[in-house]
Parts: structure tokens; sequence; C-alpha cells
């Protein structure tokens, strides 16, 4: 699935997020079931079936995470998390060292250090966000420069796992 084409954008990693909610809806009001009511039972599936897709696409291209996965795909270059390359080692130290004071953090039931600590990565994850844009735009097709903007995909997904573990010790210490 081209989450691209199914919502007629160009594959960029920098889409305008204003722009891909406006096509979303646009689409989203065209393939509406009460659009299709009194239609041929195979044109009401085939619009429910499309909605499907682009809700989907939407999806994806919202995250992005999954917008870059989609894109490198696109080039043949695997995203999956057992084939995208090894992160460095000094990667792997900074992240668990994060993940134990954000451990820790919790345990104490230190509500604000874990929001602190969540804004921190929140800020990385702005910056890798920024820098893997940069990245994918300045690789174009070269595939050894899409391979190492690749690596920035990889510590992304870290701060988003960190992220997603911040927001569940918010929702348990805020009971």
């Amino acid at each position: 699935m081209d989450p691209f084409a199914i919502l007629g954008l160009e594959p960029r990693f920098d889409l305008d997020a204003a722009m891909l909610e406006d096509r979303h809806r646009e689409l989203s009001r065209v393939l509406h079931p009460d659009k299709h009511v009194g239609k041929a039972a195979s044109e009401r599936r085939m619009a429910l079936s499309r909605a499907i897709e682009v809700n989907e696409a939407f999806r994806i291209l919202k995250d992005p995470v999954r917008r870059a996965q989609s894109l490198f795909e696109q080039h043949g270059i695997p995203t999956g998390e057992s084939s995208q390359t090894k992160a460095s080692p000094a990667l792997l130290m900074d992240m668990m060292e994060a993940r134990e004071e954000l451990a820790e953090a919790a345990r104490d039931k230190n509500l604000s250090k874990v929001v602190e600590l969540g804004a921190v990565m929140q800020q990385r994850e702005a910056a890798l966000i920024s820098k893997l844009g940069a990245a994918l735009a300045a690789a174009g097709r070269d595939t050894q420069k899409l391979i190492e903007a690749e690596a920035v995909l990889g510590e992304l997904r870290y701060a988003k796992r960190y992220l997603d573990e911040v927001s569940a010790f918010e929702e348990a210490l805020a009971t």
C-alpha cells in the first residue's frame, strides 16, 4: 500500500499537517457511507474499502516514523526493526541511562520528574524528526545516504518508545 498515492500526495517526509488533514477530510467526505445509500451493494463495499484505505493511509502519514518507513520502503530499503541498522553502543547506553532515570522517577512516584524527563525527550524527538526530514531530502535516491538516514529513524523509534513509557508512567502516577 502506498499511502501517498492513496491520498494523492507527493511522497516526501516534510508534509504539511494541515494539508494532510484537509486531504483526509475531503476524501472521507466523498467516501462516507451516507453518500452511497441507495447504490448497489458492490459500490457501497468499494466505497467502504476505499474509506478504510484512506483512513489507514492517513494514520501512516500522520506518524513520522511510519511515514519515514513508507518512504524507505518505496526506495527498496527494509525498515522493520529486525532489518534496521544496529544502533550505536553510545545510543544504546544513552537510552538505557535515560530509561533507568525514568524508572527511578516512577518508582519514587515523582510525577514532576517524569514530566520533566518527558519534555526533554520530546525536544530530542522534535530534533530527530527535523534531522530525519533533512536527511531524507538530501538523500534523494542515493541508496547509501538513505541507509545513513535510516539510522536516524532507528534513534527516533527509541525516543518514541521512551515517550510511550513516559505516558504510561504519567497515567499511572496521576491516578
